[in-house]
């Protein structure tokens, strides 16, 4: 649905900013927090492991969440 990008839990958002930093940092990637999204210097393809790394471990925790059955 094109346009319904709204925030569900504005909390997550910090977290969610600091796992990118975190994993830009482990992948050796010269950006640093306060940057504030402008990764202009990067290429797409480093863009897109940080992105992907971010997606697997979301999905993980997810994962480990309903397998100890504390999802919500």
């Amino acid at each position: 649905m094109p346009g319904n990008n709204q925030m569900l839990i504005r909390e997550a958002h910090p977290a969610l900013d600091n796992m990118k930093y975190e994993i830009a940092a482990e992948l050796g990637l010269p950006v640093h927090q306060g940057s504030e999204d402008y990764w202009g210097h990067i290429t797409s393809h480093d863009a897109g492991r940080v992105g992907g790394t971010m997606t697997k471990r979301l999905v993980a925790f997810a994962e480990q969440s309903l397998s100890q059955g504390t999802a919500q």
